[in-house]
């Protein structure tokens, strides 16, 4: 019967460093889990703000594009066509703005969509997908003042040449 009780005991040493073993490694594993889990709340809150900053760009620039498109416009009344040509390409430089503007706030708002682990992160995920929504609006106009912009100065040259 010794021999079976040292058996047992063996045995429930065996079993008892197991459970210390796996409880250790939980509780790595868990410690890591935490600090990730910080990180993605950080990154995702920067990316939501980046995505913000990026939105206000793009419209910010739409209404560049929109003041150089006035401008082009009016120019075109006049004789002004170096003035018309210059309102254009800064129509133009103003819509690349918001395009790049608007590509950065797509980038900032698939980072936080990229993994979402806590309510905080979705929260913000969603206002970076709804700046992203802003930016592109913002470009789409930016690239349409830029077009009417160039037409003014098309229509400012065509009249110079008929003079």
């Amino acid at each position: 019967m010794t021999d079976e009780l040292k058996k047992i005991y063996s045995k429930l040493v065996l079993l008892e460093t197991e459970v210390s073993d796996l409880r250790h490694g939980y509780v790595l594993i868990n410690r890591r889990y935490s600090v990730v889990l910080t990180s993605l709340k950080d990154l995702t809150a920067h990316a939501c703000e980046s995505a913000k900053r990026s939105a206000n760009a793009a419209i910010k620039a739409a209404d560049a594009a929109r003041n150089a498109s006035y401008a082009a416009t009016e120019a075109a009344i006049v004789p002004a066509v170096s003035l018309a040509e210059a309102s254009a390409d800064a129509a133009a430089a103003a819509a690349e703005s918001a395009i790049e503007a608007a590509a950065a706030a797509a980038a900032a708002s698939a980072a936080a969509v990229a993994q979402q682990a806590e309510e905080s992160s979705i929260i913000a995920s969603a206002q970076a997908a709804e700046a992203t929504k802003l930016a592109t609006e913002a470009a789409a106009e930016a690239v349409k003042l830029s077009n009417l912009a160039s037409e003014s100065a098309k229509t400012a040259r065509s009249k110079s040449k008929e003079n």
